[in-house]
């Protein structure tokens, strides 16, 4: 849901004259409002999306700007355009990813417990990574060592771990210092991909209905299962390393990534009440390009009002049912579960709601 060239919005409604959102946005480039229409160019600066994640998603990064002109320059037919891509993920069921560098005891623990993931590694840089005062450069040359790692070696490496995990979990033995459950789960997606060994590395996130977190500019991360929310700025740029039938990059993932370890609790992004409506709880990250609103009205609430904002907004209905009207309207809206609408900047949209157990929606917009 969006105006990005590469998967522009259709607009359902027969009667406007423009048949996607992006050029409904350039005939009416007021709609996204003054501030969003002059920082960034008159253009939508946010995609939208609901994921739901059966099988893995790559183990990925997101450029910051300067390396994503960088990397569009060179490479357009990998890299389409020249944007940077934070992006926030909201669970909507109980949600897996990984993502971010564990906290070095972890990593060590792992070395210490695998030894096909230490072999991998190699005992120097093993060793490196015990020494506090490198930390950063320690977890680069290790993380890189691994993914550079020959593809026979790290094959053969990863079959004797899943041979030994296999065997262990069937005499009934723990496998947690394996992290076995989710090892093996990994390895009957993508056999023999070296993604299998990132889970040593990454924190492993376990998201609660409503919780999110927040992925920046070089952060390595993948989505295991569940679904999600998830808004981002308005790019395609994406650079992968395993787990993945898509393009490879291994160079310049190593080369760009931040290699700052932290537990998983620091990646989780909270959202705040607003202060002006008891309803909503708005998750504002720290880039400029979005924000996205959960507005949750209770079942004894009949009418509602989406309150004006000085951005254009995505509007996505999760559960319950309501007639929406607005000035702008050409006539009254029925929502349901998966309607979606956009909503002008400084429009408000009332609600007349039908459904007994209430209503759930989520709203993406840019507050500058």
């Amino acid at each position: 849901m969006g105006a990005h060239p590469k998967g522009d919005a259709q607009i359902k409604d027969n009667r406007i004259s423009q048949t996607t959102l992006g050029q409904w946005i350039a005939h009416y480039p007021g709609c996204l409002g003054s501030k969003v229409k002059d920082t960034f160019q008159g253009q939508l600066p946010f995609l939208f999306k609901v994921l739901s994640v059966n099988t893995a998603l790559s183990i990925q990064a997101h450029p910051n700007r300067e390396l994503a002109a960088r990397l569009h320059a060179q490479f357009p037919e990998h890299y389409p355009d020249n944007n940077h891509k934070p992006e926030m993920a909201i669970a909507l069921t109980p949600f897996q990813g990984l993502c971010g560098f564990r906290p070095l005891d972890q990593i060590l623990g792992f070395l210490q417990s695998v030894p096909e993931f230490r072999a991998l590694v190699g005992k120097e840089a093993a060793e490196e990574l015990g020494d506090a005062s490198r930390t950063n450069q320690a977890l680069r040359k290790c993380f890189t060592r691994m993914m550079n790692c020959e593809k026979k070696v790290f094959v053969d490496q990863l079959n004797m771990l899943v041979k030994r995990v296999t065997e262990e979990a069937a005499a009934g033995k723990d496998t947690s210092s394996s992290n076995g459950d989710l090892l093996l789960r990994l390895h009957s997606q993508y056999p023999g991909d070296i993604g299998c060994f990132s889970i040593y590395f990454l924190n492993h996130m376990v998201l609660e209905p409503g919780q999110a977190m927040f992925l920046g500019a070089n952060e390595p991360h993948a989505y295991l299962c569940g679904d999600c929310i998830e808004c981002m700025a308005c790019s395609d740029n994406t650079v992968r390393a395993g787990l993945t039938p898509k393009y490879i990059d291994v160079n310049t993932l190593c080369e760009m990534l931040n290699y700052s370890p932290a537990p998983a609790s620091s990646k989780m992004f909270p959202p705040v009440q607003d202060s002006s409506d008891p309803c909503v709880s708005l998750y504002d990250p720290p880039v400029p390009d979005f924000s996205i609103m959960r507005i949750q009205v209770p079942a004894s609430i009949k009418q509602y009002t989406v309150a004006p904002v000085d951005s254009a907004g995505i509007l996505l209905v999760i559960e319950g049912d309501a007639t929406a009207t607005s000035a702008a309207a050409l006539s009254d809206i029925t929502l349901r579960r998966g309607t979606v609408l956009f909503i002008s900047a400084n429009e408000s949209v009332s609600l007349h709601i039908a459904s007994h157990s209430g209503m759930t929606m989520f709203r993406a917009c840019c507050l500058l």
